[in-house]
């Protein structure tokens, strides 16, 4: 049984202001055991015109949100999954939203880059989003090993496409995180499915850290930040407001539900480009 811990903040435009939060919950997180930390997208950087200059001091800087993200992992001793950050491949190239991960001692181990972005319009006080003016789409499924077990990496509207999750549980993953920044109208609307379709398709624990409430500017995410079992149950959440929700893993429970119901080895369709076309109308006459 590990103890893993998912945080909901209310991030602001104000980056100093947000890793002084992040860092406190952080430090309640550890506290109350958890071995892993994840954090809400956007957890540092939220709704800010200058994406730009921190993206760039991000990759060519004094790179102060990746500096924090280490220092914590080390001061507490734990894994430290880093929501999202904007961080370009090279100098001068656009911005990925990527997720860092930092082990026990601080060390980067794993980056995974968004890999689908939010362009959608919403019935909110935003209207639009287009996440793709300040992105680029990321290109590569992650998974790794930690001391919980191993791990999918994904962020936010990656939740709608169901094949990144059985991508990542074909890869072993037994956990899958989902650092969020889901909006209140399609939180309310979604979130709680999705999530729990996620966790019963492919009979992982998934641990969803959001934000969690009404921002500076007028944009308002809908929280509810979870730990759900492989069977669907929703194990722990947090509602609105900033918190930590703390849950243990239970890898044995999880070998239980795949044994008694091996959907991994009954699936009959890998991909889309396995499945045999129907007979054209002329050949069920022949």
């Amino acid at each position: 049984m590990h103890q893993v811990a998912a945080i909901q903040m209310i991030s602001s435009t104000d980056v100093q202001a947000n890793l002084t939060r992040a860092a406190e919950l952080i430090a309640e997180a550890a506290a109350q055991g958890a071995r892993v930390l994840l954090l809400p997208e956007c957890f540092a950087v939220f709704g800010t015109a200058d994406l730009t200059r921190v993206a760039e001091e991000e990759i060519s800087g004094a790179k102060p949100i990746q500096r924090f993200l280490a220092e914590q992992a080390r001061h507490h001793a734990v894994w430290l999954i880093g929501g999202s950050i904007p961080l370009p491949r090279e100098p001068g190239k656009k911005a990925m939203a990527a997720c860092l991960v930092f082990d026990e001692q601080g060390r980067e181990v794993a980056r995974y880059e968004k890999l689908h972005l939010f362009d959608v319009e919403v019935a909110d006080n935003q209207s639009s989003y287009q996440e793709s003016r300040d992105y680029d789409y990321g290109d590569q499924v992650v998974c790794i090993d930690t001391p919980v077990g191993r791990v999918g990496l994904s962020i936010c509207y990656d939740l709608r496409f169901a094949e990144l999750y059985l991508a990542l549980s074909r890869a072993g993953a037994e956990l899958i995180v989902v650092p969020s920044a889901f909006t209140a109208v399609t939180g309310a609307a979604h979130w709680d499915v999705l999530l729990r379709a996620r966790a019963i398709e492919t009979q992982c624990y998934i641990l969803a850290a959001n934000q969690g409430g009404l921002h500076p500017g007028g944009r308002e995410t809908f929280g509810h930040s979870c730990l759900i079992d492989p069977w669907g149950v929703i194990q722990q959440v947090i509602a609105k407001g900033e918190g930590v929700v703390c849950g243990a893993l239970d890898l044995d429970y999880l070998k239980s539900v795949r044994g008694r119901m091996p959907v991994a080895q009954h699936r009959r369709f890998a991909a889309a480009d396995t499945i045999v076309p129907a007979a054209k109308e002329s050949e069920h006459h022949e």
